[in-house]
């Protein structure tokens, strides 16, 4: 389609390199090599610099979150108000899309039209995204959907135009919205002096994802109390634990993790001591595998959390090497991890690989509000922002 030849023209030598389920420089190089190629007549190689690949690549989506709830008089949640605003360009490129990323866009195909959807009656209940909280209790067509006791609740999501290139970066929508959910609750626990596991087992009405929050924190010798916690100092380092909890794409997994935490109040610098991560993707046929699957992504969604930012000035994209584009540095101080496998040898195989990084940020989050009293709305962590909000 790019080059507007027949198939039967074109021949594919493939070579089997690193694997990317999201979306990576891959797609760039290869449309590069080929009008290039066309162009001149001769065999073209496309390697990209680092600098190259960050400053036009597809980034992961940003997200504006708004949640407001009600409680009774004995502290349960009775109503819960969800509304998001995520702008996008692009995506993965299909065989028909090819102006999903820079190259094919500048070869003047256009990205994937944006087309916004009617306010209507759901044709279905969808939580692939993860836009509905773990505690709504879905009522859709007479029968009740969802993973939690709440009944009353609205998901209201806005999809807007980006300037930036976006695709999906591991877990996409679902970790943004799981911090917000996640958050969320911790915050409300708090309002009612409730601890944050029993809080969370309370609003919960799926046995398996109430399950992975007992693994968690009995794993984790939690201590049951409100947050945050008490004698408190404004100097010197602070510890906490907070943890948070998902049903993945509604149904496609669950797991909690439990963090503690150091805070480095004068400076501002979060230490991850220790992550408990408890996990339930069904029948478990490599136990080796998937304790891998959630360290690395608890890992990950440590250095997202921590670090990870696309950043700009007035003119271009400036988080183009490692210098700037701030992931975890060789010789961090990595947290001792401990995974808690729930082996479901009657029920259907889910996914693991994105379970784990889902919920660190949200656990993170609230072990440095169990620590310090204050609470971080804006991943990631960064010191200056967390300096900022102690102050």
């Amino acid at each position: 389609m790019l080059l507007g030849l027949k198939p039967e023209n074109v021949h594919v030598i493939f070579r089997r390199g690193s694997g990317c389920y999201g979306l990576n420089g891959a797609d760039t190089v290869t449309y590069d090599a080929a009008l290039l190629s066309q162009a001149v007549g001769k065999p073209v190689r496309v390697q990209l610099t680092r600098k190259d690949e960050m400053a036009w690549e597809n980034y992961g989506n940003s997200y504006l979150i708004d949640q407001r709830a009600g409680f009774d008089a004995q502290g349960n949640i009775v109503v819960w108000d969800h509304e998001s605003w995520s702008p996008g360009l692009g995506n993965r490129p299909g065989p028909g899309t090819p102006g999903n990323v820079i190259t094919g866009f500048l070869a003047g195909f256009q990205p994937d039209a944006f087309a916004p959807r009617a306010a209507s009656e759901p044709p279905g209940y969808n939580n692939n995204s993860n836009g509905v909280p773990s505690y709504l209790a879905a009522r859709l067509n007479g029968s009740v959907r969802g993973t939690g006791s709440i009944e009353s609740g609205r998901v209201l999501v806005h999809n807007l135009k980006s300037p930036f290139w976006t695709g999906p970066l591991r877990s996409p929508a679902r970790l943004q919205n799981t911090f917000a959910h996640e958050s969320f609750l911790d915050e409300i626990a708090a309002e009612v002096k409730a601890d944050p596991v029993d809080y969370r087992l309370r609003h919960l009405s799926h046995p398996r994802l109430s399950e992975v929050v007992r693994a968690a924190s009995k794993a984790a010798n939690w201590e049951t109390r409100p947050s945050p916690r008490p004698g408190r100092t404004r100097s010197g380092v602070a510890t906490g634990r907070g943890i948070a909890c998902v049903a993945y794409e509604g149904d496609n997994g669950y797991s909690a993790l439990v963090a503690e935490v150091d805070v480095h109040q004068d400076t501002g610098k979060i230490v991850v001591k220790r992550i408990v991560v408890a996990g339930d993707c069904g029948p478990i046929s490599n136990p080796d595998g998937l304790r891998n699957q959630m360290e690395g992504g608890a890992l990950q969604g440590m250095s997202r959390a921590l670090g990870e930012e696309v950043s700009w000035d007035a003119e271009k994209v400036t988080s183009i090497d490692w210098r700037t584009y701030h992931s975890l540095p060789l010789g961090f101080e990595i947290p001792k991890i401990e995974c808690v496998l729930l082996n479901r040898p009657e029920e259907e195989a889910n996914g693991a690989g994105e379970l784990s990084i889902t919920v660190v940020a949200a656990a993170i989050g609230n072990a440095v509000f169990d620590a310090t009293g204050v609470r971080l709305r804006q991943i990631p962590f960064t010191p200056d922002r967390v300096k900022m909000a102690l102050a």
